[in-house]
């Protein structure tokens, strides 16, 4: 049985908003320089669905055979993920494991001398989700199927606020811990500054005596 929700005008313009951003994508066009490498990277978190494809474009209209590229995608701890030579298209698909900077990076093959762009349309989490074989599955489909993807969308908003409060979590205690350090240290500093001085109010006092000056 659904359940009904009040929400403020403000809310639901936010969650609106966040759902979009969460289902809609739209394919990356890269310029891929004729020497160098142009890299992509997304902040993922861990057990995230990803799946990418890519291939060349070109305005060639003269039939000449496309550019190759190659590709390599590497984990933030810099685990290989997925790596193509001399292809003009691929794709990849993988479940994170580490949490942090996913690079996919693409450079020209040495043989080409002029530089290319690619299309790289790259989803994650419910984006990457298979709705046509969900949809078959459990024979579902018009809102049916969309109230599905919106409770998708959802489920990873929340997912996404939690990592997001466990990191400011995190930050807070490095933060905290700092503090706590630099108190410390100023503490020291200011200790150790008050035995210099009464040291050499001594050692000024002693020699003023042995001088016979007081």
């Amino acid at each position: 049985m659904a359940k009904a929700f009040n929400l403020s005008s403000g809310t639901r313009i936010t969650l609106i908003l966040l759902i979009c951003f969460t289902i809609l994508t739209e394919a990356i066009w890269l310029n891929i320089p004729s020497s160098g490498t142009k890299c992509v990277s997304e902040e993922i978190q861990t057990h995230v669905v990803v799946l990418a494809t890519y291939y060349v474009v070109s305005d060639d209209t003269k039939g000449h055979p496309l550019p190759t590229i190659s590709a390599k995608v590497t984990s933030p701890y810099g685990n290989n993920l997925h790596n193509n030579e001399n292809v003009t298209q691929g794709q990849f698909a993988f479940t994170s494991t580490e949490s942090g900077n996913y690079v996919a990076c693409f450079w020209m093959d040495g043989k080409n001398l002029d530089g290319s762009s690619i299309s790289l349309d790259w989803k994650t989490g419910i984006s990457a989700k298979d709705w046509d074989s969900v949809a078959k599955k459990e024979k579902i489909e018009g809102v049916e199927l969309e109230l599905r993807k919106l409770e998708g969308a959802v489920e990873a908003i929340h997912e996404n606020l939690l990592y997001l409060k466990n990191r400011e979590a995190e930050m807070r205690e490095v933060s905290e811990a700092t503090n706590g350090r630099v108190a410390w240290f100023s503490i020291m500093s200011l200790g150790v500054c008050i035995l210099v001085s009464v040291l050499q109010l001594w050692y000024l006092r002693s020699y003023f005596r042995k001088k016979k000056l007081i």
